[in-house]
């Protein structure tokens, strides 16, 4: 499938504010007030080595909310793979994290991935509305991991590091 550059529906990218001072900064990830709806079910924090590429993969019913501040910045690849969506073949992508704080929801069947692109090691935060594994990890896993197949329309280049 061929993918044209665009917004894609359902995806929300923020600017984040960090609120700094003498002792460092404070980033909001989440209000209560801005969550409209969503209900986070877990929160993780992972640490992503210079070069290297999570995803792509998708959800089938889970939505991610990703929070990249740094340390590290993150390349990060979005396409629209719900044929009933209006942006169906659309693809995004974005620069976040140190330099420009952000939080990016993606809905169920957008698939994402990101690579650190910084030459230091990067954090990222999800608060997905699903539990990994469901209730006691017990019930299959929500992905469909691309990156295992060879012949996928998903790719993520490699530039060059920041």
């Amino acid at each position: 499938m061929k993918f044209q550059e665009g917004k894609i529906d359902g995806v929300e990218c923020r600017n984040l504010t960090q609120y700094k001072d003498h002792r460092g900064w404070l980033t909001e990830v989440f209000r209560q007030d801005e969550l409209n709806g969503y209900d986070p079910a877990l929160c993780y924090i992972s640490l992503t080595l210079p070069g290297v590429t999570r995803g792509p993969h998708e959800h089938k019913e889970q939505t991610d909310w990703f929070v990249f501040t740094g340390p590290g910045e993150f390349e990060i690849h979005l396409w629209d793979n719900r044929e009933n969506s209006a942006t169906y073949g659309h693809c995004q992508t974005l620069v976040a994290g140190d330099d420009c704080p952000t939080r990016v929801i993606v809905p169920p069947g957008v698939v994402h991935g990101y690579k650190n692109v910084s030459d230091v090691p990067g954090l990222v935060v999800n608060c997905p509305d699903r539990l990994f594994a469901g209730w006691n990890r017990s019930e299959p896993v929500d992905e469909i991991r691309h990156e295992d197949d060879e012949n996928t329309s998903f790719l993520i280049a490699s530039p060059k590091m920041r």
